[in-house]
């Protein structure tokens, strides 16, 4: 389903592509039978079936306007508004994030990374080839609210599922802040995110961590891995020295470029927000190391 997204150029094989990749990770999300994971299924069906049919409708719109099924031909200004909110929606931007905490919550720990990850490439392929066309007030917005509240809600959150669902909302608005303004700085940022996030949940996997209490006695198990887990943490969050730093930096850099000055200081001081949990699991990952 990946494939096919991120190799069409054809509107139709790209929501084909979106569709594959919905069914195909909906078993593994219920897959333990739980009413709990049950649930995060049908959520998760639900919003991306109703996030595909807005990437059809806007494509046909389009289409009909234009008489063009090309991706990177997407000129209608209505196509391009209804098209920026679908795949917000299936990614998870605020004011589309609802459904994203939950359903990671729902899911194990390897399904979790899938979704955190794998999930949100073809969208953002998507975003990636269709972005001279998007509308960038609409996104600056969207980028600041989901700054915003994936640090505010993740304050008192103890579940780590739930911390890492909400860290990944705040990252989505670094990404799509700067989506129309330098395409290649978003996919650099969705990568180096999608690394250490990888990196997150296969060391919380291996030490059978999803809350701050178990995290907290994890250390005796595996001091190495869990000091690896805090450096990995504090580069989620952007810390300078560490790799995390890197596209932030780059991205205020091009704001600024941009005359986006104001942009880059409000996105700068949301991302203060998320910094205290990641600081508090990098605490509880090393607790007494």
């Amino acid at each position: 389903g990946t494939t096919i997204t991120i190799s069409s150029n054809h509107w139709v094989m790209a929501w084909a592509g979106l569709e594959i990749n919905t069914l195909a990770i909906l078993p593994m999300i219920s897959k333990s039978h739980h009413p709990r994971a049950i649930e995060a299924a049908t959520k998760y069906f639900l919003t991306q079936a109703t996030a595909s049919a807005l990437v059809l409708f806007s494509s046909m719109t389009n289409a009909w306007h234009t008489g063009q099924w090309d991706i990177t031909q997407l000129t209608h200004p209505m196509s391009c508004l209804i098209l920026t909110s679908a795949i917000a929606m299936k990614l998870g931007l605020v004011p589309f994030h609802f459904w994203f905490p939950e359903v990671l919550q729902g899911s194990p720990l390897t399904t979790g990374l899938l979704l955190s990850t794998m999930m949100k490439f073809p969208p953002m392929t998507l975003l990636f080839m269709t972005s001279p066309s998007l509308n960038s007030t609409l996104l600056v917005y969207m980028a600041l609210l989901s700054a915003a509240l994936g640090g505010w809600m993740g304050l008192n959150q103890t579940q780590i599922r739930k911390i890492l669902a909400f860290s990944s909302i705040s990252h989505l608005g670094w990404m799509a802040i700067i989506i129309t303004y330098n395409p290649k700085l978003t996919l650099l940022n969705f990568y180096l995110y999608a690394l250490m996030t990888a990196a997150v949940f296969l060391t919380l996997n291996s030490i059978k961590a999803s809350k701050l209490s178990t995290l907290m006695t994890a250390w005796t198990k595996t001091p190495s891995l869990n000091a690896m887990l805090l450096l990995t943490l504090l580069s989620l969050a952007g810390l300078p020295p560490l790799t995390g730093f890197l596209p932030k930096w780059l991205i205020i850099q091009e704001l600024t470029k941009q005359d986006m000055a104001t942009a880059a200081v409000a996105i700068s001081l949301l991302s203060l927000l998320s910094l205290f949990f990641y600081l508090r699991l990098a605490y509880c990952a090393t607790i007494t190391l």
